[in-house]
């Protein structure tokens, strides 16, 4: 079984949002959108900081999601967060949303940059570790 280290350097902060970067093994793959600061309140609060275990789950095994995708283990008070596509704080409900690109409280290219971090992390290992810290500025 190989790890897999993720790493998000939250960058930008404001009411609505936190943008951040991606690092997948210490190379950047995308950007992140979360929900801002909240308490860590369900649904409406970005992640707290600290360091989580990730697990891929398939498309089949989700109600919500007809791709595959990640989902964090152990969040205090919260569960069912996901690394999924998305472009703003609408479609975030807690959950961690990739873009290719960015702007004022938006990703962009959501798809695109969700496919590229599923097939980094696949390749084909379904059962690897994977591991992500978080972190601000």
């Amino acid at each position: 079984m190989n790890s897999c280290n993720l790493l998000i350097v939250r960058e930008t902060y404001t009411d609505e949002s936190v943008i951040g970067k991606l690092y997948l093994n210490g190379e950047f793959v995308s950007y992140t959108l979360e929900l801002s600061w909240r308490n860590n309140e369900k649904s409406i609060s970005c992640v707290p900081r600290g360091v989580y275990d990730c697990k891929i789950r398939l498309a089949k095994n989700s109600a919500s999601r007809n791709y595959d995708h990640l989902i964090l283990e152990d969040v205090p008070n919260r569960s069912y967060i996901l690394f999924h596509r998305g472009n703003s704080a609408k479609d975030s409900k807690g959950c961690i949303l990739t873009g290719m690109m960015r702007g004022d409280n938006i990703i962009y290219q959501s798809t695109t940059a969700h496919a590229l971090l599923m097939d980094k992390i696949i390749k084909g290992k379904l059962d690897r570790k994977i591991e992500l810290v978080i972190k601000n500025r």
